[in-house]
């Protein structure tokens, strides 16, 4: 009986010790096809695409990008992966192919979009908004 209760309270402080272990920050590289990436956004980034893209963004993105685009968003701490940040400069140079590439085809923890914003237009709005931040 003293054996199952030592492994069982070895068990339980094993488990607790997960808690105190930092989620995954470093990104590995997401490899975006040449196509993909040079594609152009057909869109201007003018007030209307950025208030499309906004409201798009704050619909589906605000949750785990945060409010600001600093990947802090209240799902945020739930991901197993980094959500990045969008102020940063690594970040701003990506092309806009590249980012509309990652948005719709997504990986891990970053869903695809392509049926929840099926207007390949609403997805280019979101990329224009992105780069507000």
């Amino acid at each position: 009986m003293k054996k199952n209760v030592t492994l069982f309270m070895s068990s339980i402080f094993a488990i607790g010790l997960l808690a105190f272990v930092p989620k995954n920050t470093a990104q590995e590289p997401w490899n975006v096809p040449d196509a993909a990436k040079n594609k152009v956004n057909p869109l201007k980034g003018d007030a209307a695409s950025i208030a499309t893209g906004k409201a798009l963004y704050n619909q589906h993105c605000k949750s785990c990008h945060g409010t600001k685009g600093k990947g802090d968003g209240p799902k945020a701490a739930q991901l197993d992966t980094d959500c990045g940040d969008f102020t940063k400069a690594s970040f701003k140079s990506q092309t806009d192919g590249a980012l509309y590439y990652k948005t719709a085809e997504g990986r891990k923890d970053m869903p695809s979009y392509k049926k929840k914003i099926p207007d390949a237009n609403d997805i280019w709005a979101v990329v224009n908004y992105m780069r507000t931040f």
